[in-house]
């Protein structure tokens, strides 16, 4: 199917000298589809189908991409794609939404049940994305379910699609970059909160931080790959001994005596539903990018087997280091002092820190940047992987040719997808100019988990289409699973309406529909934008951008 986006033009830019190998053809308009049969690197083949096929004569490690084959290569091993989940995942959520969720909880005891449910059922949603990661051999999470259960082969061209574009239009636009927005936001609160003591911080110079923040990171994405799943690895271990220190201080607390916050237990337990569910939300923003990996699958070596064990080494860590850091928190600060701090990290390293408290908001800058940097790195994918498909404008999907640079190329590689990282930079700044990032977490939560249901239920579509295959030996959840998800899912999405609506959920309703509107217009009737054409050659010259490997122009 071609696209709105992409008007009747050419890709015949010489950059350089260099002109994409023949599985790059250009043809009459911007139709995108991918080729039949797509090398992945790691001992499988995609076939026509989009599923992942084990290919015993395809070596299994990772060998680069011979000069001429414009494609992300499989850079990520079990560690990165560890370092992705958790390292995405324990970032602000940690130090800002204890907050959050024990004052919707009522109680200590309620709240800690709080933490855990949500790392129950952050492990019931990657459990489901695991079969689709292991059975769907594309990047781009959501999106790629979405397209190949609702739309296979591109049958069913007028509704077959709509699942996935309205997936696409709205995280694009609003879901990662807000979650990009909110993890660099928080980072820079902790930047600018000491040098204020106990007033916040003018609201005009976080945001100003929060840009730069947002900036340098994709700098850095646009310019190494590898220097970005680095940066992920080293700042996960930062992480972990942030928390190791929360955790120490307060088991040393415990020691002591100071007993009375956790002794209270469940006194005090709120009964509210919409409140409760609201303290999910808070607790599930901590918890969310479980599933992040997806979005990178293309870049995983071996996913069938590190996509599961990535994500049963992740989110059980995640989830004792939550459980333990909320408990270090409550062996040194009463109910009312958390409540009543915007940084409750920073209120705990002044009463236990002393003279060295300042090492508190170090480690959370460090851990929020780490966050931030997952995000973008998978948000980027997401935002390639939906232009591919003609969702977005095609240049959006193009990948940096080379790179020339006197420092060794173990640091700098090619085929980083700058145009894909820079829009999301450029969306996720502008929504830190006229919104309040804190009340976006609601509107965040809420949004995400209504395409989470969605696409835990193609786990239901893909086992009965593909139920006479027998070639099927990749990872499979209880069916059990992604049914509970899809439960959990509607009740999230429908309390929140039902007993606490609030303007924000009208809006997304709404925004689904100029989305729909929009996907009947440019992607299924075609209407052409006007220099799409112009703008695609001048930022081909400008980036050094070339179409990936086997993609029809």
């Amino acid at each position: 199917m071609n696209s709105g986006f992409d008007a009747h033009h050419s890709y015949d830019v010489k950059l350089n000298g260099h002109i994409p190998n023949g599985n790059s053809t250009k043809g009459q308009n911007g139709s995108i589809h991918r080729s039949e049969k797509l090398l992945n690197g790691n001992g499988y083949t995609s076939n026509g189908n989009g599923l992942l096929n084990h290919n015993d004569n395809v070596k299994e490690k990772h060998t680069p991409l011979p000069e001429d084959d414009v494609r992300m290569e499989r850079s990520l091993g079990l560690i990165s794609g560890t370092a992705i989940i958790a390292g995405t995942m324990i970032g602000s959520g940690i130090f800002v939404s204890p907050k959050g969720v024990l004052e919707g909880a009522g109680s200590v005891g309620m709240s800690l049940v709080i933490w855990l449910s949500c790392g129950i059922i952050s492990m019931l949603g990657a459990l489901t994305y695991a079969e689709l990661g292991t059975t769907i051999a594309r990047s781009g999470g959501e999106h790629a379910y979405l397209m190949e259960a609702f739309n296979p082969n591109d049958k069913h061209k007028c509704f077959g699609r709509i699942p996935a574009f309205l997936f696409d239009w709205i995280s694009v636009f609003i879901i990662r970059p807000s979650m990009f927005a909110i993890m660099c936001f928080h980072s820079r609160t902790y930047v600018t909160q000491p040098f204020y003591h106990d007033c916040l911080p003018p609201i005009y110079l976080t945001k100003i931080f929060t840009v730069l923040a947002m900036v340098l990171l994709c700098v850095i994405n646009c310019m190494s790959i590898k220097f970005a799943e680095r940066i992920q690895v080293v700042m996960m271990v930062v992480k972990l001994l942030a928390a190791a220190i929360i955790v120490g201080g307060g088991f040393y607390s415990l020691s002591q005596g100071n007993t009375e916050t956790i002794a209270s237990g469940f006194e005090g337990t709120g009964t509210e539903t919409s409140i409760i569910v609201l303290s999910f939300y808070n607790g599930l923003w901590a918890y969310d990018g479980w599933n992040n990996l997806n979005f990178v699958t293309e870049e995983l070596q071996n996913p069938r087997k590190n996509i599961p064990r990535a994500i049963c080494i992740a989110i059980p860590l995640v989830t004792v280091v939550y459980i333990v850091v909320n408990i270090g928190y409550f062996a040194v600060l009463t109910q009312a002092e958390i409540l009543e701090s915007g940084a409750v990290a920073v209120e705990w390293g002044k009463r236990m820190l002393g003279v060295m408290q300042w090492i508190i908001p170090v480690f959370v800058v460090c851990s929020c940047f780490g966050s931030a940097n997952g995000s973008l790195f998978s948000s980027g994918r997401l935002c390639y992987v939906a232009a591919y498909d003609g969702h977005l404008p095609s240049v959006l999907s193009f990948l940096h040719l080379q790179r020339h640079t006197p420092i060794p190329s173990m640091i700098f590689t090619r085929h980083t997808p700058i145009p894909s990282m820079i829009f999301t930079l450029i969306i996720s700044a502008l929504l830190v100019v006229p919104f309040d990032l804190s009340s976006l977490i609601g509107f965040f939560s809420f949004t995400a988990w209504i395409f989470y249901g969605l696409t835990a239920s193609t786990v239901l579509v893909l086992r009965y289409r593909f139920k006479h295959k027998a070639e099927h030996d990749n990872y499979q959840v209880p069916l059990a699973v992604p049914i509970l998800v899809m439960i959990l899912s509607v009740y999230l999405v429908l309390v929140p309406l039902i007993y606490l609506p609030k303007p924000e959920y009208i809006h997304v309703l709404i925004f689904m529909a100029v989305g729909l509107l929009l996907y009947f217009l440019l992607v299924y009737k075609e209407i052409k934008i006007p220099c799409v054409g112009l703008a695609t050659k001048f930022m081909q010259k400008l980036f050094l951008i070339v179409p990936p490997s086997g993609k029809t122009e």
